[in-house]
Formats: structure tokens, sequence, C-alpha cells
């Protein structure tokens, strides 16, 4: 699957990892496919959209705070459904 730049989502991964960095991404079905076919990276976020971005950030800043090192790891960060 390709992001609306036209990159295709393992080059944004590998790139990722590349650069030790962890992804924070909404398109949750590419990338959790991804993390199942190889977790050797450095963390990826899959997010519910949020157009709360204080609420979104918090809820992030919460996961990575429960979640290091993020080594490995899918972590899932969903919006609260009220």
């Amino acid at each position: 699957m390709q992001t609306k730049q036209g990159i295709p989502d393992e080059e944004v991964l590998a790139f990722a990892i590349s650069q030790e960095r962890s992804i924070l991404t909404i398109n949750r079905v590419d990338f959790i496919r991804l993390h199942r076919r190889d977790s050797n990276h450095f963390g990826i976020f899959v997010c519910t959209n949020n157009r709360n971005w204080e609420q979104f950030a918090a809820r992030i800043d919460e996961a990575v705070a429960t979640e290091e090192p993020l080594q490995g790891k899918l972590i899932r960060v969903v919006r609260p459904l009220t």
C-alpha cells in the first residue's frame, strides 16, 4: 500500500528502521500487517484518527511512557468512545 505522497509503506518503515525511529500512523491495517511480517523495528504506533489534538497527543505520550522500550512493539492508540 502507498501513502498519499506515493511512498510505499515498506519504504517508510525501512527508512524509520535505518534512522532508528518509531512510526506513528493512522494507516493501521497496512502497518499492523508489516509488523506481523517482521517485528524488527523501533516501534509502530497505530492510531485511530482523533481531531481532538490535545487529547490525541496526551494518549500518544501516555502510550510512549507506558511501553518503553519501543523496539519491536506494535502499540495501539485509540480515541475514547465518548
